[in-house]
């Protein structure tokens, strides 16, 4: 119980220095090359973030079961959005730069309409819609640094912060490292966290509705947290809308792809499977009422937050009663 207890501890601070490293990178990044911190935070910051969750589907679609890997994608969109997102925008609500936000928004409903496309058509997630799902993650990618191009080429030479090599040099070794620590620190919180769980007599249906689902979105409540003490609420949004536009295109690409499989049947609402009567649903609504008025007004509101919180904490208890 001792080395467990200890390990814990570890993962802890491992999460909460890597997230200092990584901010710092990501945003001295941002700054060197004039781009906006909410640019940054949907594409490198949201990559590394991202990284638990391919490894937790893939290697559930790999094992047989696809049900762990669709779900993981839908529900830590979910997550993302609802919780760590809602408490970012409810403590410290701010302005934001509606021209960075079209571009992943854009891309994020498209690739969850078809998602839901496939999911409510034929209920089958073959290779050929693995395949879709890359190529828009490709798509978005090559995007992103054409506009990153375009809008460091327009501003003026003196508002770009002109560093040696070394400084660069810094910035990405923070950032790679800040990714690691995460990562590891993740791994070691949820590895040791079911084992002190499993010792206090914790039921296992508990242990994996909580310590295993955090564990994989660790990465992005660290970040968030990070960026939001550290005045950089901007990228705390980003890292949140590029890791759901990921958790579609990349996840569940890279899971369809090497094993498709088909969408869960084991929760049922009025005879139809749960994911199509309430988690899809629950994944448009929630984005779409956290980005839309941003995208309208520039700015986001507190109520945003709260509302938010709410409706995730109403989606969890219903998930208990089906």
């Amino acid at each position: 119980m001792v080395v467990p207890v200890l390990l814990f501890a570890v993962g802890l601070v491992f999460l909460i220095k890597g997230g200092d490293w990584f901010v710092d990178g990501a945003t001295g990044i941002a700054r060197r090359f004039g781009l906006p911190e909410l640019l940054i935070g949907a594409t490198v910051v949201s990559i590394g973030t991202t990284l638990p969750e391919v490894m937790v589907s893939t290697t559930s679609a790999l094992s047989g079961h696809g049900e762990i890997a669709y779900g993981n994608a839908i529900g830590s969109v979910i997550c993302n959005t609802a919780l760590i997102a809602a408490i970012t925008v409810a403590v410290k609500p701010g302005r934001v730069d509606p021209k960075s936000l079209r571009l992943p928004v854009a891309f994020f409903f498209t690739a969850a309409a078809i998602y839901a496309g496939v999911a409510y058509t034929t209920g089958y997630f073959s290779r050929a819609a693995g395949i879709v799902l890359l190529a828009m993650f490709f798509a978005y990618m090559a995007a992103t640094v054409w506009q990153m191009k375009s809008r460091s080429a327009a501003r003026p030479p003196a508002l770009r912060r002109e560093e040696g090599e070394d400084s660069m040099l810094k910035d990405v070794v923070l950032l790679l490292l800040g990714a690691a620590l995460i990562a590891v620190g993740a791994d070691l919180l949820v590895e040791n966290g079911t084992l002190i769980a499993q010792a206090l007599g914790v039921p296992e249906s508990v242990i994996a509705l909580t310590f295993v689902a955090l564990g994989t979105s660790l990465p992005e409540l660290v970040t968030a947290i990070t960026s939001l003490l550290k005045g950089h609420g901007a990228l705390s949004l980003g890292n949140v809308i590029g890791a759901n536009l990921f958790n579609l295109v990349l996840v569940s690409g890279v899971s369809v792809t090497l094993a498709p499989f088909s969408i869960p049947q084991g929760s049922t609402i009025a005879g139809r499977s749960a994911s199509l009567v309430l988690d899809i649903p629950v994944m448009f609504a929630v984005m779409a009422f956290l980005t839309l008025p941003a995208l309208k007004r520039g700015r986001l509101s507190r109520f945003q937050g709260v509302a938010l919180l709410l409706i995730y904490g109403a989606f969890c208890a219903i998930q208990f009663t089906i």
